[in-house]
């Protein structure tokens, strides 16, 4: 997977700036897009912390935002990508099989084991391995993360 210094070096220059997981991978692709649009960003507060309490992680919850925000359906007259679901399939299924065994489920809680703490010892690593997975799950399917 491609996971890279620069992107670790933007998620916790992010992370410094007091975004959370969920927003500092969607502001990575919009970023990548060459877009800005606070109002998404703000939005994806609401998945911070597994919603706020303790539920599935917010990567994995923002992952998925990540996947529609480049396939979905954006327009009336527009329809989402065919591939959108495997493609969310295929990423739940990485983030459960690659870290239910690592830490003992997907929730923020479990992952964190209930101590804030452990927020700067898994969570960037979390993202940074999560985004490598969307670039590559995004490529498969012919994206491009990056205008």
């Amino acid at each position: 997977m491609d996971m890279n210094n620069a992107d670790a070096f933007r998620v916790m220059e992010l992370g410094m700036q007091g975004y959370n997981c969920s927003q500092i991978l969607m502001l990575l692709a919009l970023e990548a897009q060459h877009k800005e649009n606070p109002d998404l960003v703000r939005a994806m507060t609401g998945l911070v912390g597994g919603m706020s309490c303790g539920k599935n992680c917010g990567t994995l919850t923002a992952g998925c935002c990540l996947l529609g925000l480049y396939a979905g359906k954006g327009t009336p007259d527009a329809n989402a990508d065919d591939r959108l679901e495997p493609m969310l399939h295929s990423f739940v299924e990485w983030f459960e099989s690659e870290f239910k065994p690592r830490y003992g489920g997907i929730d923020c809680a479990v992952i964190l084991e209930d101590d804030a703490r452990n927020r700067l010892a898994r969570c960037p690593s979390i993202m940074l391995e999560s985004l490598a997975k969307l670039k590559e799950i995004l490529a498969e399917n012919g994206y491009a993360f990056a205008a």
